[in-house]
């Protein structure tokens, strides 16, 4: 067995889906799912200490809905004292995957995506999964490639990702026109895409692989592409971004826009 799959819970609907997403995760590996919820005690003195027991109830009905989803798997669960970005992100040290909601009960309304789920896409030492609707098994995995060094570590997770769910792998990559002046024209945006993914084919000789390049912003390319997919995966940052930036723009639009889980990856630090 592995590193564990860490899913965190806050007692909302969309915590509920991720919990059901990570179970599936964690038993695709064979590894522990640990249910995680952060707790932020008030810390000035006009504030009564905080009764946690409702707070260990919400985190074991988490982990009671993840046995009922995956009954082979080891879950384990934890309230943890802290801010939940902090806190989710010191429990990715230790994971091979973190899996959350888009926005949780202290979201604002009509806000698509919640700051805990931006700030560990940003900062989690592991591939953070944010899951905005119901997860399916139906579709491919879709891969946005850029050719980047940072999307390196993208390409990886997602042929093992396909190999785990038995789904075929799409790597995309979109095409500009306006770029075409600059040398980038189809027959070389499919060599990019032929030599972002070279090695890994024979590594996962079970996964069928379909390249495409389509003509596009690479955001509204995406977010088209997840409509029917049942993954979406993305490095970080791609190429274009500006030093020191965590989290590019396209990775931000999809996770906000995308029809389907995303998973960001920026690997071990």
């Amino acid at each position: 067995m592995g590193n564990p799959v860490v899913v965190g819970v806050d007692g909302s609907s969309s915590s509920l889906s991720a919990v059901e997403a990570a179970a599936g995760e964690a038993q695709r590996r064979g590894a522990e799912l640990r249910v995680v919820h952060a707790l932020s005690w008030p810390v000035r003195p006009m504030y009564a200490p905080l009764d946690p027991s409702p707070l260990n109830r919400l985190v074991h009905e988490a982990a009671q809905h993840a046995r009922s989803v995956a009954p082979d798997v080891e879950v384990t669960e934890a309230v943890v004292t802290g801010d939940a970005v902090a806190v989710l992100e010191a429990e990715s040290r230790a994971a091979d995957l973190v899996v959350v909601g888009p926005r949780g009960m202290g979201g604002f309304i009509g806000m698509l995506l919640g700051s805990t789920a931006v700030s560990l896409a940003s900062h989690g030492q592991c591939p953070v999964m944010v899951v905005r609707e119901e997860a399916t098994d139906a579709g491919p995995i879709v891969l946005g490639v850029d050719g980047s060094p940072v999307g390196e570590r993208a390409v990886d997770f997602a042929f093992a990702e396909a190999a785990l769910r038995g789904a075929e792998l799409v790597a995309v990559h979109a095409l500009l026109p306006d770029y075409a002046p600059l040398g980038t024209t189809p027959e070389s945006a499919e060599r990019l895409l032929a030599q972002a993914l070279a090695g890994r084919r024979e590594n996962y000789p079970d996964v069928t692989v379909r390249l495409e390049v389509v003509g596009g912003e690479t955001r509204e390319v995406l977010i088209a592409a997840s409509r029917t997919a049942q993954l979406l995966v993305v490095g970080a940052r791609g190429r274009g971004g500006f030093a020191g930036l965590l989290l590019g723009s396209v990775s931000q639009a999809l996770l906000h826009h995308a029809h389907c889980p995303v998973t960001v990856v920026r690997g071990k630090a």
